[in-house]
């Protein structure tokens, strides 16, 4: 772990939903500067719906999301990346007739001054992205494509990434290519917070791992000892 502790991300005890119907019963959600915080359970359990509700797209009906200690709750998304958020849905997350470079533009267009240094910064993370930065990003594979959306999400000097299911439908060899660049992304001082169903390897690189179920709440712990939780591993990660 770094120096850096400062808590980014603190959502306190909400509740939210769709419609009239709250799917987040009480939801708590913690994320320091220098953490890999992971979110994982079974599908229904509210996962994706809390971290849309965090960055303001889903409607928060009680309870608080602090960032850096200032109450964003229900704020719109764009004043969320003006914060330092940055927000990667599982699909619909790149511009598939636009070229690699454009997307990443596109990616800027809130930001102000130049944008070369920034993207210097993605292509040096991400290579295969400097190789292709004029092919369209609908002929490119899946795993490819959620580059492209990491790296355009990259492009507004986040604090906090946020991270839809990154490995959704990838090849084990992609997965642990995701993976290992997320851990990059860490490295460089930035949150990330992430729901994945690759539960087990997730947990492997998580500082931190919630388990939601009903859209509560079930376990909070290290990466490590969540794994090593018989419970935990039983109902959750497939025994």
């Amino acid at each position: 772990m770094s120096s850096s502790t400062t808590t980014l991300l603190d959502a306190q005890d909400i509740y939210g939903g769709y419609g009239g119907a709250d799917i987040l019963k009480g939801t708590n959600l913690r994320a320091n500067a220098d953490e890999i915080v992971v979110i994982v359970g079974p599908n229904g359990a509210g996962k994706s719906t809390a971290m849309k509700a965090i960055f303001g797209l889903v409607k928060v009906r009680t309870g608080k999301v602090l960032f850096q200690g200032e109450d964003i709750t229900n704020a719109k998304p764009e004043q969320m990346v003006r914060r330092g958020i940055a927000y990667v849905p599982q699909e619909q997350n790149v511009f598939p007739s636009l070229t690699v470079q454009e997307n990443l533009e596109m990616g800027g267009y809130l930001m102000t001054g130049d944008l070369k240094p920034r993207m210097e910064k993605v292509y040096d993370l991400f290579p295969k992205l400097a190789e292709r930065r004029r092919q369209p990003a609908g002929l490119m594979s899946g795993g490819e494509r959620q580059l492209v959306a990491m790296g355009r999400a990259l492009m507004v000097d986040p604090k906090l990434l946020m991270l839809d299911e990154p490995t959704a439908g990838l090849s084990p060899k992609l997965i642990d290519e995701t993976f290992e660049r997320i851990k990059q992304i860490n490295a460089q001082g930035i949150g990330v917070l992430m729901v994945e169903q690759n539960a087990k390897q997730a947990l492997a690189i998580a500082s931190r791992g919630y388990v939601l179920a009903t859209g509560a709440n079930r376990h909070e712990d290290t990466g490590p000892n969540l794994l090593a939780d018989p419970e935990v591993a039983e109902m959750f990660l497939g025994g």
